[in-house]
C-alpha cells in the first residue's frame, strides 16, 4: 500500500526544507513506475504559511491531513514559541494532538524544536542545524543533541540537520522502507548522492575568532608553522611565559588545551589542502603537520567521519 506522509508547514516555515519531502519522496517509485508515498503539505490551518525565503504558501491541506498520515515530517521553522520560549503555540498543539498513536514522526533542521516542545524528543537522541545548537539544549536539556551529525534515527522519530541534511533523511527513510534500489533511483531522478552516512559530520566550519593580546599573537605564529613539529614548550616560549602559565591562558582563551587546539587547526588546515590542490594524501599530512597517511585519515575520521579520499571526493571544486 501506498505510504501516506504529512509535511507540516509552520510558518515561519524555511521553504527549501518544506520541498524537499514532497520531491524526495515522489521521486521513489517501484519499477513499474508506481509510487511508493503519497506526499501532501498540510498548515496548523486553512490560512496560507509564510516563508522564510520571501513568498507565502496557499496549502491544498489542513491539520485534518495529519490524523491520516503514516508519516508526519516538520520541516524547520522559525516559529517564536518553538524556538525561542520552549513552548508549542495552540494551533501548532492541537494540529500534533491529531496524530495517530505510532506514526513515524520527523524533522528537518529547525523542525526538531517542535518535536522537543510537544515532549516527543525527551530522552531521545536528536540532531537539528549546528548553528543552533546553544539554543536548542538551552530550551531543551531533556533531549540527547548531536549537531555533529547529518541525522538520527531513532525508530520512530527521525530527525536531521540543517538544509541539505534533510534530503539524506528523506533518502535514509526510502532505503529503510523499500531498499538501496529504490533510493538510488530515487536520488538519480533529483540528482542528488545516493548515501551520506548520518553518523557523518555535519562540515561544520569554526573559524578563529578576530582578538588580539593573550596568547593571540602566538596561535597566529603557530597557524604560519603547523608543519614544523611544535610541541608545548616552544609555544609557551613564544609568548615568553611559563608552561603552566601558557596553558592556562590558552585554555582560558580558547577552551581547548594547545594540543588539541594543535591537532584541531592541522585538520582543518589538511581539509583546505584536500579542497583546493591535487597533493597526494602523504603530502597533504606531511604539510598540515600530522605526519603519515594514515595519521590523516584518523584524525580526519574522528573529526567529520569521513576519509580524506572521500572527502575531497566530496569538496573539491571541478
Amino acid at each position: 500500500m501506498t505510504h501516506r506522509v504529512a509535511v507540516l508547514a509552520i510558518e515561519e516555515a524555511v521553504g527549501y526544507d518544506l520541498c524537499i519531502p514532497p520531491q524526495v519522496l515522489h521521486a521513489a517509485v517501484a519499477a513499474d513506475r508506481s509510487p511508493h508515498y503519497e506526499v501532501v503539505v498540510c498548515g496548523v490551518d486553512a490560512k496560507p504559511v509564510r516563508l522564510t525565503t520571501g513568498f507565502t504558501a496557499v496549502l491544498d491541506h489542513g491539520p485534518e491531513a495529519l490524523a491520516t498520515a503514516d508519516s508526519v515530517i516538520v520541516p524547520g521553522t522559525r516559529s517564536v514559541g518553538p524556538r525561542h520560549l520552549g513552548t508549542l503555540p495552540g494551533p501548532v498543539a492541537d494540529a500534533l494532538a491529531v496524530i495517530r498513536p505510532g506514526t513515524r514522526v520527523m524533522s528537518i533542521c529547525t523542525g526538531a524544536f517542535v518535536l522537543a516542545a510537544a515532549g516527543l524528543l525527551d530522552g531521545r537522541p536528536a540532531t537539528t542545524h549546528w548553528r543552533f545548537a546553544d539554543e536548542f539544549r538551552a530550551l531543551y536539556p531533556a533531549v540527547d543533541l548531536d549537531p555533529d551529525v547529518l541525522f538520527v534515527d531513532d525508530g520512530d522519530v527521525l530527525t536531521s540537520a540543517g538544509l541539505g541534511a534533510g534530503v539524506d533523511l528523506c533518502l535514509h527513510v526510502v532505503r529503510s522502507d523499500h531498499g538501496s534500489e529504490v533510493a538510488n533511483r530515487a536520488a538519480r531522478y533529483c540528482v542528488v548522492p545516493p548515501w551520506r552516512a548520518g553518523g557523518q559530520s555535519q562540515f561544520i566550519d569554526q573559524p578563529l575568532p578576530a582578538e588580539s593580546g593573550g596568547v593571540s599573537p602566538t596561535r597566529a605564529w603557530a597557524l604560519g608553522r603547523l608543519h614544523e613539529p611544535l610541541d608545548l614548550a616552544a609555544l609557551a616560549a613564544h609568548a615568553s611565559m611559563s608552561v603552566r602559565t601558557f596553558s592556562r591562558r590558552f585554555r582560558a582563551e580558547t577552551g581547548l588545551s594547545p594540543g588539541a587546539w594543535l591537532v584541531r587547526q592541522r585538520v582543518r588546515h589538511a581539509r583546505r589542502l584536500l579542497e583546493t590542490t591535487d597533493l597526494p594524501v602523504d603530502q597533504v599530512a606531511e604539510r598540515s603537520g600530522l605526519g603519515s597517511a594514515a595519521s590523516l585519515r584518523q584524525h580526519l575520521r574522528t573529526a567529520i567521519g569521513v576519509s580524506p579520499l572521500a572527502y575531497r571526493k566530496t569538496f573539491r571544486a571541478s
